[in-house]
């Protein structure tokens, strides 16, 4: 398609139109109270409905193929609507929340389970999906962390191409384009409260924040869309320094620039616009592409650029991008594209997918805790399926795009589809945080007294975490624990299944529950891998990448901190007056990022580099055995942590900087390497270019981030 030909024909509101990202409603002929998002009114030329450039919110295959086809019969340019969708840990067919698949520190599976998603959704209609979030996040109190990678800018990167390339791949038929978001630092918004302001210094921003979406544009991520936050004061949907000099101009990312829903017009609740004139003009002079969801560009661009404050080729470069995007996706030649209601029909939720949920949510669950009591033996007599979350589907997650709970495995079908009827059930409180009901304890309790092992299902609602589901209070409701003293009351030998979107202030559960296993939101597939990892038909393997704290006073909290002047030296609740530390809880969190455990053991020995003085250009092998000293054939998640001595700026006190998942057999042993080089040791420094400044360094290998420096060596 000559899409500069297409360009010099259309006039200026046309042009403009092509900016405007409408809800698909609008053009199924719904009023425009039915669309999502903030209540507020769409005001904008009716006339050009037919112009706009793409549509929010899948509907299915067989509406968006009328939606498309009744768009094109009334459009004067005949340029195809763009459909989007937040496709963000599956469509149909859901895999693990994003920081499950994290924790499976398994870039392939990744990768995998984003292709999957793209089949589905591309088939169902959906040509753009708005992920991956590739937000840092460091305060379990925010609920979109869920969506993220955790805290650790190095396995961000590494998730963030993976999935990029899994959405997108070669752009053959059953691939759609990404969304990198939200640009930029998110995830820091004050509070842990969603929507709020960012401050932060640039080298923070630089050394932390911004990588994982370099790495996506690395990975040829088309779209990147703005955050709702501000940055240092400027709102990030028109934050020029943000958007232009350093996402344009240093970076070169020449893709489609998308708001957020209705960022651009919040700019004036924010205090930076003065109306919507103004945040249209510096919305545009950002190089912000697309408004979703609210209309200052089609209400006022034509009128800043008759008053010369937008020029025309400003508009041009726009407009200009998004034809690209749409001939990239191969839309003028098929605006429907790989959009087909029977394959549809057979693809979606097909066993293959399945599996995969499954697989993903395997890999993706923590071993927290275990005193002995797992695994679970499949010739046992009884096993009391207890608990809010034990025989529901809603365990899917938040985004969840068409997911229904119908056709999710709960828990209780999990089980009883390797022990059958042994398997029995009651419910013994509700999962609502608001809940103080305890009547259907008893009920539990005398169940729990008959059988031989008790599952209890504990944890979030899944809807309470994700976009605008914060919490000030990170501990399971007192219900919950109600639930739980009066069964070990009873039996001693219970099973903690945690259901969460978040890490979760447990010390107390910690203290008292015989053994933990986290299984995060898990999926479509959720019940089903729930039961292989306790009847080890599947091994524990995932490592969380968020730490979680003691107490939810003690957030945000994170492995890669930096030390004080004055750190607290001794490990236990001693007080150490004078120094950086609380006087009633630990510093530590509970469990530290890179932590989770196995149904078998391992040796680390042999730990080694290779050399002690590194010079420009070289590298450095550090390597390390690892023996399966247990009884599972399982695998283990191999970590490489490097700390920087001293800077030019303070150093963090280890940074990951390797990981290897390996399997290994019963009394196996493999050595795994891992390269240092120069790039792995470079930082922004105080005067904010990046390099690896002389000095000398620490190296740990460990199972965890918990885990002590073996060796130094220097770059000279």
């Amino acid at each position: 398609m000559d899409i500069q030909a297409l360009l010099n024909k259309m006039t200026v509101k046309e042009k403009i139109y092509q900016l405007l990202m409408m809800n698909t409603l609008a053009y199924a002929g719904k009023k425009e109270e039915n669309l999502t998002g903030p209540a507020a009114k769409l005001i904008f030329d009716k006339n050009y409905l037919f112009e706009s450039g793409s549509a929010l919110n899948s509907v299915g295959a067989r509406r968006m193929i009328d939606i498309q086809k009744n768009y094109l019969e009334n459009s004067k340019n005949k340029i195809p609507l763009i459909f989007t969708q937040d496709v963000i840990h599956g469509y149909r067919t859901l895999y693990p929340v994003n920081l499950a698949i994290a924790s499976s520190f398994d870039t392939k599976l990744a990768h995998d389970c984003a292709q999957m998603a793209a089949k589905e959704a591309s088939i169902d209609g959906v040509q753009v999906t708005f992920a991956p979030m590739v937000d840092l996040v460091r305060d379990p109190r925010w609920g979109r962390v869920m969506e993220s990678s955790g805290e650790d800018p190095y396995l961000n990167c590494k998730m963030a191409k993976a999935t990029v390339e899994g959405y997108q791949g070669d752009m053959g038929k059953y691939n759609i384009a990404a969304c990198v978001k939200h640009f930029a630092a998110y995830g820091a918004a004050e509070g842990g409260r969603d929507y709020n302001c960012v401050d932060m210094g640039e080298p923070t921003l630089r050394n932390y924040y911004l990588p994982a979406y370099k790495a996506a544009i690395d990975a040829g991520v088309m779209t990147l869309m703005t955050s709702f936050n501000s940055l240092n004061g400027v709102p990030s949907a028109g934050n020029k320094w943000l958007v232009k000099d350093i996402l344009r101009d240093e970076w070169g990312f020449d893709g489609v620039v998308i708001s957020d829903y209705a960022s651009f017009r919040e700019m004036i609740v924010h205090g930076y616009a003065e109306d919507g004139k103004d945040a249209a003009y510096k919305a545009m002079e950002a190089t912000g592409d697309i408004e979703m969801s609210s209309t200052n560009y089609p209400l006022y661009l034509e009128e800043l650029i008759s008053e010369g404050k937008i020029s025309m080729e400003q508009l041009d470069k726009a407009v200009l991008r998004v034809l690209k995007l749409k001939d990239d996706l191969g839309l003028f030649d098929n605006p429907y594209r790989s959009t087909d209601v029977e394959e549809a029909e057979k693809i979606i939720l097909c066993k293959e997918h399945r599996d995969l949920a499954r697989y993903a949510a395997e890999e993706s669950a923590v071993l927290l805790k275990n005193n002995g009591i797992l695994p679970l033996k499949e010739d046992v007599s009884s096993v009391a399926v207890i608990g809010p979350l034990a025989n529901t589907g809603e365990i899917f997650g938040n985004w969840h795009c068409g997911a229904k709970a119908e056709e999710t495995i709960t828990v209780l079908d999990g089980i009883k589809s390797i022990i059958g009827d042994r398997a029995k059930y009651a419910k013994g409180c509700d999962i609502e945080i608001t809940s103080t009901d305890e009547s259907q304890i008893a009920k539990a309790v005398k169940l729990a007294k008959k059988c031989e092992k008790v599952v209890l299902c504990l944890g979030e609602h899944q809807f309470d975490s994700g976009e605008s589901q914060c919490k000030a209070i990170l501990e399971l409701p007192e219900v919950q624990y109600k639930l739980l003293n009066e069964v070990l009351k009873v039996n001693k030998n219970v099973v903690v299944l945690l259901f969460t979107g978040r890490p979760l202030a447990i010390e107390r559960l910690d203290a008292i529950a015989p053994a933990i296993l986290n299984m995060w939101m898990p999926g479509t597939e959720g019940g089903n891998a729930a039961a292989n990892l306790l009847f080890a038909r599947s091994v524990p393997s995932g490592k969380i990448t968020m730490s979680f704290p003691r107490v939810s006073g003690q957030c945000p909290i994170y492995y890669n901190s930096y030390n004080t002047g004055r750190p607290k030296l001794q490990k236990d609740l001693v007080r150490e007056k004078y120094t950086s530390s609380y006087l009633d809880v630990l510093n530590s969190p509970l469990y530290p990022f890179g932590y989770g455990m196995s149904y078998s053991t391992f040796e680390y020995s042999d730990k080694a580099i290779d050399k002690t003085t590194m010079t420009r250009g070289e590298k450095i092998i550090a390597s390390v055995k690892v023996k399966n000293t247990g009884n599972y054939k399982c695998k283990e998640i191999v970590q490489l942590y490097i700390r920087d001595l001293v800077g030019s700026i303070v150093r963090p006190v280890k940074e990951l900087k390797g990981f290897e998942k390996i399997e290994l057999d019963i009394g196996e042993e493999k050595t795994v390497t891992f390269e240092i080089d120069e790039e792995s040791l470079a930082f922004y420094g105080a005067d904010l270019t990046k390099k690896a400044e002389s000095g000398k360094f620490q190296v740990f290998i460990g199972a965890s981030s918990d885990c002590e420096p073996f060796a130094e060596f220097e770059l000279k």
